[in-house]
């Protein structure tokens, strides 16, 4: 299978870069194809502005969407964010390696998926009407590929569990999820988190990079977060609510598009967590 590693950490000799190696070196080990998308090495540019449409003329506005969608249409997208959707075609399963900056991904991340996801590729695709709301949440071009993320974080475990000061892992994580991942199709599988890593030391590594070759061994494998899909009856169309009687353990919240139902099978605890992470 072919796994595509997109890493974004400045820094070489990081706990980060250890452990893309321990996860590349378990991937290659069963026999897999990587290829690893560096975006600080790369110098990737992170924002999107007029370069990236070179067939916006010099008197057009520039509306992003109504851009990215002409140019990715023509093929005429520039030649580093191109690279990248042929590298995202070619994968079966996607994943995002960055350190939890100020509860989200590193800046030059998001704009690697500002580019790279464009317009008729990862959104604006399918059917849109009164009984189908586009192939997305679920379904869309990257349907039937797998995503998941490997993420570090500075604060104690505690701190991200249900009553942590800081929220819990899997709320500060849904947007990457649900929203970048799930949208355009990705099977989802649950993170693979490290804590404390300011306080990390060698005796604390080889117990981490032991978790992590195991979760490499079942990327293909173990269940995805049984997110709702969009288009399978579970939602109002147009206005996208939950069906009435749909989630009502959980009111409201990010948790109310986990199909609680499957949540076992799947190897999940009650929230919507991995047992371990």
């Amino acid at each position: 299978m072919n796994v595509l590693l997109v890493y974004a950490h400045p820094e070489p000799r990081s706990l980060n870069a250890a452990l893309r190696d321990v996860a590349v070196e378990a991937l290659l080990a069963q026999g897999h194809d990587v290829q690893i998308s560096d975006l600080y090495a790369d110098n990737w540019k992170s924002q999107v502005d007029r370069a990236d449409f070179p067939s916006l003329t010099e008197h057009e506005r520039l509306v992003t969407t109504a851009a990215s969608k002409k140019d990715f249409e023509a093929g005429t997208l520039t030649e580093d964010v191109q690279a990248e959707i042929e590298k995202l075609l070619w994968a079966d399963a996607l994943i995002l390696q960055f350190p939890l900056w100020w509860f989200s991904m590193p800046a030059i991340l998001k704009g690697w998926i500002d580019r790279v996801f464009a317009y008729g590729f990862a959104y604006g695709v399918g059917e849109h009407s009164d009984s189908r709301w586009g192939d997305r949440y679920g379904e869309g071009t990257l349907a039937g590929k797998r995503a998941m993320l490997i993420v570090t974080a500075g604060g104690w475990q505690e701190h991200y569990e249900a009553r942590g000061i800081n929220g819990p892992i899997d709320d500060l994580l849904f947007p990457i999820n649900h929203g970048i991942l799930y949208y355009p199709g990705y099977d989802v599988l649950p993170p693979f988190v490290v804590y404390r890593v300011d306080r990390f030391d060698d005796s604390g590594f080889e117990p981490v990079a032991e978790r992590l070759r195991e979760r490499m061994q079942t990327l293909f494998t173990s269940p995805p977060i049984p997110y709702r899909p969009q288009n399978a009856g579970d939602y109002l169309i147009p206005s996208m609510q939950l069906r009435p009687g749909l989630g009502e353990e959980s009111k409201s919240g990010f948790s109310l598009h986990i199909d609680n139902e499957e949540r076992d099978p799947a190897g999940l605890n009650a929230e919507g967590s991995p047992v371990s992470v």
